[in-house]
């Protein structure tokens, strides 16, 4: 008996050691395994209402608020709380996520008089996925951590969309320790969520894309439009570019032509999808990162240029890919 207790005695301690460190691992990061508490979603515009709806999708209760009330009936009908200000959500729940269209706004909403930080608790986590100057989401990093709490950038890519189907791509930006807490709420609404460094890299991965975004586009509506100039067939000038070594993501996924394709912009009088304004904005602080770090970016000028334009001839609340119709147009340029 005695050489079995031997014998045994390690194993069964090994066992014991397991489970033990089996508990305790579940209770590590408690932010990350949280059960499904109310998370704080500020900002139900084109982007963020499908993404706070599907938060409602994956059972989460969803604390809303938005500048214009009647962005958050809809919500209110789908068993959503709705509050009366940004510190309002923070004083309600210790996980919320902003999508708001630009850096003055991201400002107003955390460290305005009504803003987050008013009532925000130590230890909350709040993740901003609007696309703003990476300068100031980490200095709106450093004023929450003032307050104690966590504040991660995680701009989106993929339209409106992608955000709908939940297949959006996030940027993460932030104290590497708190990702996974992160994740477990942006897997609810994306299918890739990657983690890019510091504060602001995710701000910086995202502005790069969209200047790429804004280039190609432009690159398709240009071979498109000469295309069908000399008298091709635009459906089988798409089918050939998409066959060859000038495809892209504008032109076999959303692609500018309008009949080329279904269920894009163009094939809705460029209604929907990523305003030109929006685009335009992006390009702006893609000029600003060039100009602070001394980049030459002379294609993302010219876009930037381009889109500015656009803005200025009408077409600022119609989808960025309409630039294929404001080229159409402007012959002289």
């Amino acid at each position: 008996m005695a050489a079995a207790v031997v014998l045994g005695g390690p194993a069964c301690w090994w066992r014991w050691h397991r489970r033990v460190r089996a508990a305790r691992a579940a209770m590590v990061c408690s932010r990350a395994m949280a059960s499904k508490t109310p998370v704080g979603f500020i900002g139900l515009g084109n982007m963020g209402n499908p993404m706070a709806k599907n938060l409602l999708k994956h059972g989460y209760p969803v604390i809303a608020y938005d500048v214009f009330p009647e962005a958050c009936k809809e919500f209110q009908d789908l068993g959503a709380q709705v509050t009366e200000s940004p510190a309002d959500v923070a004083e309600r729940a210790d996980r919320i996520i902003t999508m708001l269209p630009s850096s003055p706004n991201a400002q107003e909403v955390y460290t305005g008089a009504n803003g987050i930080l008013k009532k925000v608790k130590k230890g909350s986590l709040l993740i901003d996925s609007s696309t703003i100057d990476p300068s100031v989401s980490k200095e709106l990093a450093k004023a929450v951590e003032k307050m104690g709490a966590v504040f991660m950038d995680a701009p989106v890519s993929g339209g409106v969309g992608a955000a709908r189907a939940g297949n959006l791509t996030f940027m993460v930006g932030g104290v590497e320790q708190e990702f996974n807490a992160a994740k477990e709420l942006l897997t609810c609404m994306g299918s890739n969520v990657i983690y890019c460094g510091e504060v602001g890299t995710g701000q910086a991965a995202k502005i790069c894309n969209n200047m790429l975004l804004a280039i190609s586009m432009i690159g398709t509506a240009e071979a498109m439009n000469l295309g069908i100039r000399l008298g091709l067939d635009p459906k089988l000038l798409a089918k050939i570019l998409n066959m060859s070594s000038g495809r892209c993501w504008s032109s076999d996924t959303y692609n500018p032509v309008p009949g080329v394709m279904e269920g894009v912009p163009s094939a809705n009088n460029y209604q929907g999808g990523f305003g030109t304004t929006l685009m335009a904005k992006d390009l702006g602080l893609a000029q600003i990162s060039a100009t602070n770090t001394k980049t030459p970016v002379p294609l993302g000028s010219q876009a930037h240029q381009i889109y500015r334009m656009m803005c200025a001839k009408g077409y600022a609340l119609k989808d960025f890919s309409a630039v294929f119709q404001f080229l159409r147009e402007e012959e002289s340029l």
